[in-house]
Order: structure tokens, then C-alpha cells, then sequence
């Protein structure tokens, strides 16, 4: 990372192009939709649903996020949740703090709305990304969500 550090840019036209051309590792390719598909989803979506991100370091495009925000769970009205929807850091750009950076923002935005929590989803595995959500402090529910484990992060 640079002196600066990582920040968040909102999808616009000048940057759509670096944001699609985000790559994550081929061997994740299985466990997180790519930037088009989530940009497909939050264009989709009620407005302030999705919350679609470009994270940049310096004037480089590293990774893109996209939270969900106060989503109807179950929908039926019952549960509604705020959350990391996905995280794709660049392969060359992995390992390098930004993962813990767009979960670090996603939770500041949550908290800013007044959320509690802030919920993932991962797919189970020796190859998912399990060990790094349990390591910046979520934990699993007991959950499952389409397939994928569902994990919680209390906010303070």
C-alpha cells in the first residue's frame, strides 16, 4: 500500500472500466461472482440496496467490494441485515491489507447507518476464505445461506 493508504471510490463512468477489469486468483474464481456480475446485481437491485465500490491505492485499482444494506433476509420482512456481499482483490494485489480494508469500510458505513452487525457469507472449504473472516473477528452463526456459511461481526 502506498504512503496514503487504500480508499473507496464510488462506480461511476471514469472508473467502471478499471473496476471490471479487477482479476481475482483463477483458483477463487468458484467462490466470488465477478465485478460484473455484482454490478449487474446492484443495478437490479432497490436503490441503496447494494453499495458497489472500487478500491484504489494511489492511482491503482486493487480490489472491489460491494456491501448489502439492510437487505430483507428471509423476504418476508422479518430479518433485515446489513453486510460484506462480495470482496475481490486483484491477485497480484492480494495479501497486502486490502481484504481487512474493505471489511474495515464496510463496517464503518454499517455503523454509520446505526447497524449492530456486519454479516458475510463464504463458501466452506479448504480453499475458501473462512480463516480470514474468522480472523478479523467474525464468527459463524450456524447459518447457511445458498450453500455458504454465514458469519456475523458484532460492530462496537
Amino acid at each position: 500500500m502506498t504512503t496514503t493508504g487504500p480508499r473507496l471510490e464510488e462506480i461511476t463512468p471514469r472508473n467502471l472500466e478499471a473496476a471490471l477489469g479487477i482479476r481475482i486468483r483463477p483458483d477463487q474464481e468458484h467462490a466470488v461472482e465477478p465485478v460484473a456480475h455484482s454490478l449487474a446485481e446492484a443495478y437490479v437491485r432497490p436503490s441503496g440496496v447494494a453499495w458497489p465500490r472500487l478500491i484504489v491505492d494511489g492511482d491503482r485499482p486493487v480490489g472491489f467490494l460491494m456491501a448489502f444494506l439492510d437487505i430483507d433476509w428471509h423476504g418476508d420482512g422479518t430479518v433485515h441485515r446489513s453486510g460484506l456481499w462480495r470482496l475481490n482483490i486483484a491477485a497480484g494485489e492480494q495479501g497486502r491489507g486490502y481484504g481487512r480494508f474493505a471489511v474495515e469500510s464496510v463496517a464503518a458505513e454499517i455503523r454509520r447507518r446505526g447497524g449492530k452487525h456486519c454479516h458475510v457469507t463464504w463458501h466452506p472449504g479448504p480453499d475458501g476464505p473462512e480463516g480470514f473472516y474468522l480472523r478479523l473477528g467474525f464468527r459463524a452463526t450456524g447459518e447457511e445461506s445458498g450453500g455458504q456459511t454465514v458469519g456475523v461481526l458484532e460492530l462496537r
